[in-house]
This record gives structure tokens, C-alpha cells and sequence, in this order.
């Protein structure tokens, strides 16, 4: 099995939780997410002007592990900014420092620890399907890293945005981690695809996303409705292909 992920502390949570655009309505723009401990990164490093070192050992994190939520958390929120999109602060699985105040019904309460699933199912589940096309009656794409683009569905309403994939599909390596970045910034919580390999597995789950393998012989709709029906088994590790399988 997967190891466990680990706890990030933070030290409170935002009083304001969204931010967009003037004049154009929340509903009518994608939505980008960052995450309460990216959020806890850049407010100890570029408010607080904590080294790294500092504000790793603050949020009980090592060095490596602070960088990459910094970093990810600096590209979320120049994506808001340069594309127009609403900027949504939650998510994530952390923990406040005593008395800091109660997290918001995204994340894990203080109390429960960062193991396993949130209280009561209180985080609400985005689902990424890999896809072919633009719809959901789209064929799933059986390449993670390399898919044409992704499906982020709501499963209780089925109401869905198009992510596109083409900056991972065009790297010479890396895709896959290049994909589970975008996926990640988008608040998404689980992915439904056909193959993903070991780094892409890593990165995924370094961000807290779930993964459920080898769904590439059906719809994207189709995929929704068998991990809805808990017909899906999630991944416990990389998908191991047979010799001269997938890409």
C-alpha cells in the first residue's frame, strides 16, 4: 500500500477564500485552486519573508517538500492572474496549530489527523477523467501524462470543464508530472485514466489525488458511473504495463 500522507501545519486558515475578476460573475469563470497548505507557503515565505528552512520546519515539512508547495502554489496563483480565472483557496490535508481556529469543511478538521479520508466525506470530490474528446460520451484516453486533455466532473451533477493537456503532451519527458500539476491546481481529487507510470504516480499522490487505473475500454461517462458504483479499484501503486504495452 501506498505510504500515508503526511500532515502539513499550518498556522490558520484565510478569511477571504476566493477571489476573481471585477464584474464578471464567479459562475462563469474556471476556477483555480490553491490548496491551505500552498496558501501556508506563500504566506511564510513571501509575507513573513521566512527562509526555507524556517518555514519548512514550521509547517513540519522537509526543505524538498516546502519548495514544491511554494513553487506550486506561486504557479496557481499567476495562473488566476495572467488567465482571468476565479482563485479558490481550499482543499488540501492539514492541520491548524493549536487554538489557530476551526478549518473550513474542505479539508480535515484539526482533530482528525491528515490519514485516510476526511470526516464524514465533508471534501467535496472533483473527478478527472482522461479524454479523447470534449464530452462526456468521450472515449477515456488510456495515456495519463500524454492524454489530449482531461474531464474535471462534478459526480453529483455531471457538470464538467475541459482541461487541456497539450504543454505535457508536448515535453520530451515529464508528462506525467506536468499533468498531475495541472490536475492538482484545479482542486481535483481523484483521476480516472488507463496507465499511469511510476513519477506521474508519485506526483499524484504527493497531492493528495487518488487514482483509478485501467479504464480505457469505455466512456468518460462511463468511467463516472463505475467509480460512482465503487466499481473502480484504486491504484496501491504504479501501473505495471506488460512488455511492449502502452506507452
Amino acid at each position: 500500500m501506498p505510504r500515508p500522507r503526511k500532515c502539513r501545519f499550518v498556522e490558520g486558515v484565510p478569511a477571504v477564500r476566493l477571489f476573481k475578476p471585477q464584474g464578471i460573475p464567479a459562475r462563469q469563470l474556471p476556477e483555480i485552486y490553491l490548496l491551505l497548505e500552498g496558501f501556508e507557503a506563500l504566506r511564510l515565505s513571501d509575507l513573513e519573508g521566512l527562509r526555507q528552512e524556517e518555514a519548512a520546519a514550521r509547517m513540519r515539512v522537509s526543505r524538498q517538500t516546502f519548495g514544491r508547495l511554494l513553487a506550486e502554489a506561486r504557479r496557481a496563483v499567476a495562473e488566476a492572474l495572467v488567465k482571468g480565472h476565479c482563485l479558490r483557496i481550499e482543499g488540501g490535508r492539514v492541520r491548524t496549530a493549536a487554538g489557530a481556529g476551526d478549518l473550513p469543511e474542505t479539508a480535515p478538521s484539526a482533530e482528525s489527523g491528515c490519514e485516510g479520508s476526511p470526516p464524514g466525506g465533508a471534501m467535496k470530490e472533483r473527478i478527472a477523467v482522461s479524454s479523447e474528446g470534449r464530452d462526456l460520451d468521450s472515449r477515456v484516453d488510456p495515456r495519463f501524462g500524454r492524454a489530449a486533455g482531461f474531464l474535471v466532473i462534478d459526480p453529483e451533477t455531471l457538470s464538467f470543464e475541459h482541461l487541456d493537456n497539450r504543454g505535457a503532451r508536448s515535453m520530451g519527458q515529464g508528462a506525467g508530472i506536468q499533468a498531475a500539476e495541472l490536475l492538482a491546481r484545479h482542486g481535483v481529487t481523484v483521476v480516472l485514466t488507463g496507465y499511469v507510470g511510476p513519477k506521474a504516480y508519485q506526483a499524484l499522490a504527493a497531492a493528495g489525488i487518488r487514482i483509478g487505473q485501467d479504464l480505457e475500454e469505455c466512456t468518460v461517462r462511463e468511467a463516472v458511473e463505475r467509480y460512482r458504483e465503487g466499481r473502480v479499484r484504486l491504484a496501491e501503486g504504479p501501473h505495471r504495463p506488460p512488455a511492449g504495452g502502452r506507452p
